[in-house]
């Protein structure tokens, strides 16, 4: 590295941190925390921001649901803690955001980003087991002249990966291989096909990006103000403007000072977006029948048409599918806060806060009439013609069905009101106490108004409004809606004793009650115990090497609310058929037993650390964790309560079950210089998360999760002393290479043949059981054991170099994308497969006849650890003499890459799987829409 001029960090101690309804410092703070600049977001050019959290801070696991324009992440902060929702609050300015209202913000408005991960984000109460993410956006500066910034960068993008598909020869020879064995007749008179149709590199686009901001800032003796605006527009890999997503933002900050006892702080956030979106993450997407697509066949027939894929029914031609897709939705999102506070002494404030979030969503989905192929599920039309289907919509009575358009308005607004004081009172000897006491009421309203309307005139978009249809007498034709309300009091109180510098105590008790649980349990207590010991500042202290050392311990209880509205209460949505003289009647009856008990779940948090100074240049910080949570929100299959369900009824939601987290946390911060002008900054970080659940229901053995293929069963679980969402199956044990070997096998495997894969028999009854779990077993964890970041930054003169690498380690990915049907294609690996005794003991034969190669097992689980370079970034910037011929305060442009190279063993398209279905859904590959690789060129002026 050579010799290191250092830079002097003790000032980190003295860095201000944005917490619950207050400030603090790094050295008074009690709590584990992880806080972010802005420049730091700005720097990887990632204009999702819950993607730009991604390896900056231990702890926090941001995966992906979606590589697709304006797709989301899930957010988790120290591991999954409820079967249920587990994204973290988001507070913006003070504002409560979801984790998908999140990617709304631009992030070259951010400040700072600072992280919550123990029981002080208990201040939060019932809403802050999974973590507090509180974010600060941009303010002007006092007595300053108007600053004006304008950047920008305008890319391609491209797919990182593709999947290594058989070529039509390839799939010819298989494909007469499976049959043959099959018994059946050879598809392929003619093998030699060539290269045949490549899908992938037809489907897979370079799509363009760009993003433009402008903004400006300053203030004078009294007022401060800062002002914002941006246009983002990001074209899809897969179907360019069919996957676009477009966003406008705009940003209003305003802080004076009144008089001498009043300040105003005003924070506005607008946000329009339009999203246009295909079929994804699932069976049946776009890249699902892509990767299944017959090689054989071509996009377009003669008739310049597109082909049918006939030979499997629940496949279809991928640009037929998105040349008939029409989704689309838009947002305009409203954010404000209004604040007031007093200052009625030199250390008494009095804040009142009004916070607003208001949505409307506007959607609209048009179903053409579409004919894939004969025997297609995905037909709307009777047959190729295009004409429409009958429906009865009486005995002996018959309309048409034709084409058909869904529209719908759905509002959402939060309105939050927050009253309190903060106090500082200091006593002779070093004592100091800081106290804060409010309270807050807090209230969200949505509805929707939605329709669809059929027979839309001459099966076209032109025309695709729900107005104009042409059912007859308006049949088929409806209107649905939904309304809901859901309110929180609380009362919170916080008091920090700080005793010479050296020793702190603080205490957290709230108070909140919820609508959204039953009468009995709607209100509840969180109260949070932490202290902190700065040792580096005792007289006995002798440590050079380690200039500060501070050791802190938490303790508390905080909740999680994050359930439907009213689950408490008994639904009329079951079945209910009645006899009157001899005819039946159709009915409701209850559906769902109430529950009045219903409660929140409590998570308890346990936290050790340290946060050391390392000489002059390295900053670490240390943390161990537990964090335990309890009463769990189920509805199980059998209830405690009530028994097996009958028909048309379910058990009551209840609280039941509980999870354990635990895990290590280590940050390693470098800041210095080196001779000759170098610049230089590190940042290393890396967790350890076990998660385990330690109960389930009383009577519930598990509580099953995603499925795996079509018919194959479920692969994923809730299940005590296993992660949440685990994958159970058959554990293989090589390939059955003769008959021979059938024969005398000590084990029996009903209907095995040579080929066939041989699996363990793990409960040692000598028969491999396809009819219970008896024989299956754990077959991996969805969640990584490890993640870890890395940061590099290297400037010298005007030059400037960064880097970021992320990596995951020990989770487990299910290849759900490869559809089990006969004519449908696969991967390359299937070229080694099983064809005679000794051929290989990885891949079994290829047949069509019935065998149970298909059923969920290791094989079909993969290694998803990868390590991935997620930005790489060269910068110059104008300095001295050269700005001031342009007049210029500041210019920079720069050449950025993002997810530029990945490291893995895991064949699908992105390693980097997050979850489209919840707790359970996370770790299943339907033919997930992968991160684009980006190249950007960009640039920055200041004025």
């Amino acid at each position: 590295m050579g010799q290191v001029d250092t830079t002097d960090t003790s000032g980190r101690m003295e860095e201000v941190l944005i917490i619950g309804y207050g400030k603090s410092t790094k050295k008074e703070f009690t709590g584990a925390n992880s806080s972010l600049k802005g420049q730091s977001l700005e720097k990887l050019n990632i204009p999702r921001m819950d993607q730009a959290l991604q390896g900056q801070i231990p702890g926090v696991v941001v995966s992906t649901n979606s590589g697709s324009p304006g797709g989301t992440s899930s957010i988790r902060i120290r591991g999954l803690s409820t079967f249920g929702d587990n994204d973290p609050l988001i507070l913006v300015d003070g504002v409560v955001y979801d984790s998908e209202g999140l990617n709304a913000l631009n992030p070259n408005d951010i400040a700072s980003i600072n992280v919550l991960k123990d029981a002080t984000a208990g201040i939060y109460g019932v809403r802050a087991a999974n973590g507090v993410i509180i974010v600060e956006t941009k303010k002007g500066q006092l007595k300053s002249a108007p600053r004006w910034e304008f950047s920008g960068f305008q890319g391609m993008q491209q797919t990182a990966k593709k999947l290594d598909l058989l070529n039509a020869k390839e799939y010819a020879i298989l494909k007469n291989e499976m049959f043959a064995a099959g018994g059946e007749a050879m598809p392929f008179k003619n093998t030699s096909l060539g290269e045949g149709t490549n899908w992938q590199d037809s489907i897979f686009k370079l799509a363009p990006v760009y993003q433009y901001n402008v903004s400006v800032s300053g203030g004078n003796d009294k007022s401060t103000y800062s002002v914002g605006g941006s246009v983002y527009d990001q074209q899809g890999i897969v179907g360019l403007e069919k996957a676009n997503f477009k966003r406008i933002n705009g940003r209003v900050n305003f802080d004076t000072r009144m008089s001498d006892k009043w300040r105003y702080s005003s924070v506005f956030l607008y946000t329009n977006e339009k999203r246009s979106g295909l079929p994804e993450n699932g069976i049946g997407s776009v890249l699902y029948n892509t990767i299944n697509a017959f090689p054989t066949d071509p996009i377009k027939g003669s008739n310049g048409k597109y082909t049918y894929l006939e030979e499997v029914a629940d496949i279809i031609n991928p640009f037929a599918q998105m040349a008939n897709t029409y989704n689309w939705a838009w947002v305009n999102k409203f954010v404000g806060k209004q604040e007031l506070t007093a200052d009625l002494s030199e250390n008494l404030t009095f804040t009142n806060r009004f916070n607003y979030n208001f949505a409307l969503v506007d959607n609209k989905a048009f179903s053409p009439l579409v004919w894939f192929g004969t025997g297609k599920a995905q037909n709307t039309a009777l047959n190729e013609n295009l004409d429409p289907t009958m429906v009865e919509i009486a005995p002996g009575t018959k309309i048409e069905r034709g084409a058909s358009v869904s529209e719908g308005r759905a509002t959402y607004g939060d309105l939050n009101f927050e009253s309190f004081i903060n106090h500082q009172h200091e006593w002779r000897g070093g004592r100091k106490l800081k106290t804060t006491a409010g309270f807050s009421v807090f209230q969200r309203r949505g509805n929707y108004l939605g329709g669809t309307a059929y027979n839309i005139p001459n099966n076209s978009l032109d025309f695709a409004d729900i107005s104009s249809n042409l059912a007859a007498g308006g049949y088929l034709n409806n209107v649905y809606s939904w309304e809901f309300t859901e309110r929180l009091l609380s009362a919170f109180v916080r008091s920090e004793y700080n005793i010479r510098n050296k020793y702190f105590l603080s205490g957290i008790l709230r108070r909140d009650g919820s609508s959204k649980f039953g009468p009995n349990s709607r209100w509840g207590w969180f109260p949070t115990l932490s202290g902190a010991w700065l040792i580096s500042d005792e007289d006995f202290y002798n440590v050079k090497w380690m200039r500060s050392a501070k050791l802190r311990m938490s303790y508390g209880v905080s909740g999680n609310d994050q359930i439907e509205n009213f689950a408490y209460r008994g639904l009329l949505n079951g079945e209910g058929d009645y006899i009157f003289n001899d005819i039946i009647v159709k009915g409701v009856a209850i559906g769902r037993a109430s529950n009045p008990d219903l409660k929140w779940e409590s998570t308890t948090q346990f936290n050790l650390g340290t946060d050391l100074t390392l000489g002059r240049y390295f900053t670490t910080t240390v943390n161990y964790f537990v964090k335990q949570t309890k009463d769990l929100l189920f509805q199980p299959d059998v209830s405690g309560v009530l028994g097996t369900a009958g028909p048309g009824s379910y058990p009551p939601i209840i609280n039941a079950g509980d999870v354990s987290n635990s895990g290590v946390e280590l940050d390693v911060q470098y800041q210095g210089s080196m001779k000759k002008r170098w610049n230089l900054s590190m940042g290393f970080n890396v967790a350890y998360l076990k998660n385990v659940v330690v109960s389930t229901p009383k009577g519930v053995n598990y509580i099953p999760g995603a499925a795996f293929g079509v018919g194959g069963g479920v692969a994923s679980r809730f299940q005590k002393d296993y992660p949440i969402g685990f994958f159970m199956g058959y554990q293989t044990d090589g390939i059955f290479q003769s008959q021979a070997e059938i024969d005398n096998s000590p084990v029996k495997q009903t209907g095995a043949k040579p080929g066939d894969f041989k699996f363990k028999d793990l409960n040692g009854d000598g028969v491999i059981n396809f009819s219970d779990d008896s024989d299956k077993k754990s077959l991996g964890s969805p969640l990584p054991k490890f993640t870890a970041g890395y940061n590099l930054s290297l400037s010298r003169g005007g030059w400037d170099v960064s880097m970021q690498l992320y990596a995951a380690v020990g989770q487990k990915i299910v290849r759900n994308y490869e559809r089990q049907q006969p004519y449908a294609n696969q991967l390359s690996y299937t070229i080694n497969r099983w064809t005679g005794p000794n051929s290989t003991n990885e891949n079994p034969r290829l047949t069509t006849s019935l065998n149970r190669n298909n059923v969920f097992s290791d094989y079909y689980v993969e290694d998803g650890s990868f390590l991935r370079l997620r930005n790489l970034q060269v910068g110059y910037t104008l300095r001295g003499k050269q700005l001031q011929k342009l007049k210029m305060t500041g210019f920079r442009i720069y050449l950025s890459a993002n997810n530029i190279y990945t490291l893995t063993k895991y064949m699908g398209y992105d390693p980097d799987l997050g979850s489209v279905g919840g707790a359970l859904g996370a770790g299943i590959d339907n033919g997930f829409y992968p991160q684009a690789r980006t190249i950007m060129l960009g640039f920055s002026i200041r004025f």
